[in-house]
């Protein structure tokens, strides 16, 4: 199959890009490198410099052909969203828009969307959270996130292009960008790894689902073989508060860091968890990676680059 990865020099997308060339699948990534890496592409896909908002991607579209698009590409930082909803806009929005375009002008058959789990449904109602949870986002990032699933329905009904949305929790692992404001597993392991003090924003309670990248990628896989379109959470049903991840990091590591807090971050819930019962009913998906072990193989592959 051929199969676009777009945000494929990314932290997820380029690992789901390395599972399906190890599955047999032609793949071509996308990137436009503002937040990925390029040492992250296997080398045995075909890359392009390219930002999902320009409008001559339709001409890769026509050249290549594709069956399949797997949809990374986005403004992943939900405070940055905050500051600069139109920014966020714009790239997730109207760049998805400009990828659909593409899609249903050149015969692509399905896509499988990068949604969230841990911004679209807001502050929740019951704990954990399955599909049929009321959407309701407090950070234009979320927003942005819902009004791409309702353009996908648009585009089924429409244009007949089927649609997977996986409903990430906060995913976590190797290659995640350390120097970002988003992705607290990374930015604190990096940081006690070069004995540097984290700091953790507000008071460490307010908690998240962290699912582990490789988990993620299986679902990934999964999603190509559905026959039909639909919404999936991808998430453990498990809690853990920011505090609790700081203290597994620093006994990991073993530098005996204090534990330092700072000023809230504007926008963030407090509670997020999420269940993945509907993907295990059908497909036997179940996280395979217990937080304790998923850190520890986070840290030794930032230990590795350090």
């Amino acid at each position: 199959m051929k199969i676009l990865v777009t945000g494929g020099a990314g932290f997820i997308a380029s690992q789901i890009a390395d599972a399906y060339i190890e599955e047999g699948h032609n793949v071509t990534v996308i990137d436009d490198l503002s937040i990925g890496f390029e040492e992250n592409i296997n080398p045995a896909a075909k890359f392009t410099k390219l930002s999902i908002t320009d409008s001559n991607i339709i001409d890769l579209f026509k050249k290549e052909k594709f069956d399949l698009v797997n949809h990374h590409a986005a403004q992943i930082d939900v405070r940055k969203s905050v500051s600069d909803p139109l920014f966020d806009a714009n790239t997730n929005i109207l760049g998805t828009i400009n990828l659909l375009q593409s899609c249903v002008k050149t015969g692509v058959k399905k896509i499988i969307f990068a949604s969230t789990g841990g911004a679209i449904y807001g502050e929740q109602d019951y704990f954990p959270a399955d599909e049929a949870h009321p959407t309701s986002p407090i950070s234009p990032y979320g927003i942005t996130k819902l009004a791409i699933e309702k353009y996908l329905y648009f585009y089924h009904l429409e244009h007949k292009l089927d649609y997977t949305i996986l409903r990430y929790a906060n995913v976590y692992g190797p290659r995640q960008n350390p120097f970002g404001e988003a992705g607290v597993v990374a930015i604190f392991a990096n940081k006690l790894l070069k004995g540097k003090q984290p700091v953790i924003n507000g008071s460490g309670e307010q908690t998240r689902d962290y699912v582990f990248v490789k988990d993620v990628v299986k679902a990934n896989l999964l999603a190509v073989k559905d026959k039909q379109s639909d919404i999936y959470n991808v998430g453990t049903a498990t809690e853990t508060n920011v505090n609790k991840i700081y203290k597994i990091l620093n006994d990991t590591i073993g530098k005996g860091q204090e534990e330092k807090h700072g000023p809230a971050a504007k926008g963030e819930q407090m509670r997020s968890v999420i269940t993945s019962e509907k993907l295990y009913k059908k497909f036997n998906w179940k996280p395979a990676t217990s937080i304790k072990e998923g850190l520890e193989k986070t840290v030794n592959y930032f230990r590795e680059k350090i």
